[in-house]
């Protein structure tokens, strides 16, 4: 059995519409999404970059990726997954520094 994902971080290229209300709430609807919190990282002629956080008990991604693309985004890297029974928080170690 495949364990749940539980956090994904995305970073994504979104067209200025919809404004990040209208993206943010449209994503929160997906499959799975319980939370979503979209930061804007940069602004340029014609797009915005986002950072898009999602968590959920069982988030489905390639859902969120459809959901991305139907709004006219897309995603350009995943940064984070966390899976499993419970969050696990990522850790400091030396080469942090």
């Amino acid at each position: 059995m495949t364990p749940p994902i539980r956090r994904l971080v995305l970073d994504i290229l979104k067209p200025y519409e919809p404004d990040i209300l209208k993206f943010t709430t449209t994503i929160a609807d997906a499959s799975g999404v319980d939370g979503a919190n979209v930061v804007l990282v940069e602004t340029d002629r014609e797009v915005q970059t986002v950072k898009l956080t999602l968590e959920g008990d069982d988030l489905d991604a390639d859902a969120i990726e459809d959901a991305v693309e139907s709004i006219g985004g897309a995603v350009h890297s995943i940064d984070q997954v966390v899976c499993g029974e419970r969050l696990v928080e990522q850790s400091g170690t030396p080469q942090d520094r």
